[in-house]
Order: structure tokens, then sequence, then C-alpha cells
């Protein structure tokens, strides 16, 4: 009798396998450094320049006078490039193997932040809010590397999958991300909690979620935003009616409420179209008493120092950034780096927005970073490393006959 040889069994292939498995020499991937994510790279530098030069003009200084706040800055811009670079260099699918491990570590530090024992030098409450983790040299923020592993576990969730395109798989990413959100309004930090929810949506539809589902849902969640209102802190109800006083123009609370808020726009509004000159504008900003005006609120810096221009010129910075971002996203196949991209120039795109809407009195106060350009090492750190893993994935190039990424047909999903 002929015995037959058993078939061999297909090798599974992981996540990490398919990336390391052996090739032959003449196929080992390669990286090509024509990308626009150098649009990116470009825009970060000149922004992060820009917010040293502001962060300067804050501290009231003679011209040519470069303040220890300054020179703080260009330390933590250098480490920014540097940590850039690096996550830039391992391949982004193996960053995604990672994704667990790292997502782990970054809610334990959230948790850690929420220990009420953990003595006061540690984690050093301010106005209310544990943030900060004290490292001695500078303080550390989790919730901004929260951001990060954020979208890197949501993109490696959605990448090979289908299910989001039904109503009720969009639960598991909905999970994924009230979970680093409760945690961190727990702190309270509304503003970065805040920068979750748009990411999400922009990640499920760069991954083919049906917009009637998700318009379903912002129409149910706008209907019970006012519901939570009774839930929110004494301080952050303060900022929706301070912003309501904005609005309608009534200066009653100018020296309450919306002390921060009307100081903001006076200070970006004496700016005018061009600008004032170097001292006029550092002798300004510092009798204007603007708090915050290094960190939170610098884009009123920047209006009152270059005027209307230098603020266009800096959305345009903005601009360039997310043009190259998605540039490159839509260059790359790989479901998991197009996510990976989309989701980090969501986040990006958000902040920015919510800070200058909230220094020009179009949003709430919400405590939140001009991303490059504000003081704070953490927040710097943040946005070059999301640099660098654009730059990461924009830097390979697509296998040969690679499926494009998340082509559905209608007989895909129902409902």
């Amino acid at each position: 009798m002929t015995m037959l040889a058993p078939t061999p069994k297909p090798q599974e292939r992981s996540f990490t396998g398919e990336l390391f498995r052996a090739a032959p020499a003449n196929r080992i991937p390669k990286v090509h450094f024509r990308t626009p994510a150098w649009l990116c790279l470009g825009s970060a530098i000149g922004l992060a320049a820009l917010g040293v030069y502001c962060i300067n003009v804050t501290e009231g200084l003679e011209a040519g006078v470069v303040s220890a706040l300054a020179i703080k800055q260009i330390i933590l811009l250098t480490v920014g490039v540097v940590a850039g670079a690096l996550v830039a260099f391992p391949h982004f699918k193996l960053i995604g193997a990672l994704t667990p491990q790292l997502a782990i570590a970054v809610l334990a530090l959230l948790v850690f932040l929420l220990i009420p024992f953990v003595p006061d030098f540690l984690v050093t409450p301010r106005n209310g809010a544990r943030r900060w983790i004290n490292l001695v040299i500078t303080d550390f923020q989790p919730s901004e590397l929260a951001k990060i592993v954020y979208v890197l576990a949501v993109a490696r969730y959605l990448r090979f999958r289908k299910n989001h395109r039904m109503f009720l798989g969009l639960a598991p990413p909905a999970i994924i991300t009230f979970v680093p959100m409760a945690l961190i309004l727990v702190e309270p930090d509304l503003g970065t909690a805040l920068l979750f929810l748009p990411t999400l949506f922009a990640m499920l539809i760069a991954a083919g979620a049906k917009l009637k589902h998700l318009l379903f849902v912002v129409i149910v969640a706008g209907a019970m935003a006012p519901a939570m209102y009774p839930l929110l802190q004494p301080h952050q109800k303060d900022r929706i009616q301070a912003m309501v006083h904005q609005l309608k123009g009534d200066k009653s609370q100018a020296d309450g409420i919306n002390y921060q808020g009307y100081r903001a726009m006076t200070l970006a509004g004496a700016g005018g179209v061009s600008g004032m000159d170097a001292s006029r504008s550092r002798a300004v900003v510092h009798f204007n008493a603007l708090p915050e005006d290094h960190n939170d609120m610098i884009f009123a810096v920047i209006s009152n120092r270059f005027g209307l221009v230098g603020g266009v010129a800096t959305l345009c910075l903005y601009l360039i950034w997310i043009i190259g971002a998605l540039w490159s996203a839509a260059l790359c196949r790989d479901p998991f780096g197009r996510l990976l991209i989309v989701g980090l120039t969501a986040m990006i795109a958000t902040q920015m927005t919510i800070n200058i809407g909230m220094t020009i009195g179009l949003l709430p106060i919400t405590g939140m970073t001009l991303p490059f350009v504000s003081a704070g090492g953490s927040s710097l750190l943040s946005a070059f490393l999301m640099t660098g893993l654009v730059f990461n994935v924009a830097i390979r190039r697509p296998d040969y006959l690679q499926r494009k990424s998340f082509e559905f047909d209608e007989g895909d999903s129902v409902g």
C-alpha cells in the first residue's frame, strides 16, 4: 500500500512574523525618502521655532535675551525631535505588535495618577487636578502618551475587520475609547478627553464605517448632552457660562469667570493686521497679565506679536502638516498604517482647532495646549512622536500586489 505523506499545515503568519520572515536579499523591504511626510516635519519644526520665540516674548525680557523658559523649551524640542526620529526607524508593524503592552503601561500610569495615597511630591495636584508625574527635571503627563497609544489600539483593532460597518460593530471601538477617556476625565482633564471621540470618528470613516450609523450616534449624543450638564464640575460649568457671556457680548464677568477669555481676546486683537514690534509686544504681553500665556494661550501671543497675518500663517503651517499626513495616508495600502496616520492627524487637527477656538472666544476654555507651540515637555514630545510615526509609515513602500485598504462590497455587511 502506498503511504501518502501528510500534507504539511500552512504556517500561521503572525503580525510580526509576516514582517520578519526570511526573504531573499533582493526583496528586503526598503525605505524611500521621497515622501510627503517631509511636509509634516518641516511644518512641525516651523511651529516649534515659533513657539520658542513667543514663549520668550511672554517673559518680558529685552530683545536678544533668551529666557530660562525658552532655553528649557529648546532642550525639550531637541528631545522631541530625537524621540520622533527614533520611532521612525522600527517598522510601524512592529510598533503595532507592541500595542497591547503599551496600552497596559499607559492605563497603569493613568490609574497611578488617581491613587489618593501617592505622595504629593510624586503626583502634585495643580488647581485640583492630578495629571502630572514629577520626574525631577520635568513633569510627565501620561495622558499625552495615552493619545498616541489609543490611536495605535484602535488602528490595530480595525485593521482587518469589517464588523464596524454594522451598527452593533461600533461597540468594541467605543469601549476602547471610553476606557482612557474615563480615566482622563477623573483627573480631571476635560480638554484632553475631548480629543478622543473626533479621532475615533475619523478612523471609523477611514475604515469604511457607514455614515448613517455615525450620524445617528451624533444625533443621540447631541440630544443627551444637556442631561450631562449637572454632572460637570463647578469650574467646567463656569467655563461654559463664560463662553455664553462672551458670545452675548456681556462684559459683566470680565474680571470674574471671563477674565482669562477677555484677556486673551484683548491681547490677540491688539496685534491688528500686522502685529506689534518686538519691544512693544513684550511690554503689552507682560502688563496684560494673561494667565497661561506661555502655554494654553500662546496663540494670543502669536496674534499680538505678528497680527492677523501671523495667526493665518500659523494656521497654514498646521494645514501643511495635515496635508502631508493625509497625503501619506492616501499612498499607504496597509490598513494599520493608513488608520494610524488618519488617527494621529485627527488628534492634531482637533487639538489645534479647540485651542485656537478657545483663545479667540468661540469655544469654552478647556486647558489645552497648542501642538508643537505651547510650553511643556509632554505636549511637545507627544506631537513629535506623532510626526515620527507618520514619517515611519510614509517611508515604507507598499507590498507588491497588495490590496488597497478597506475596500468593501455592498454585501459585506448588513444594517
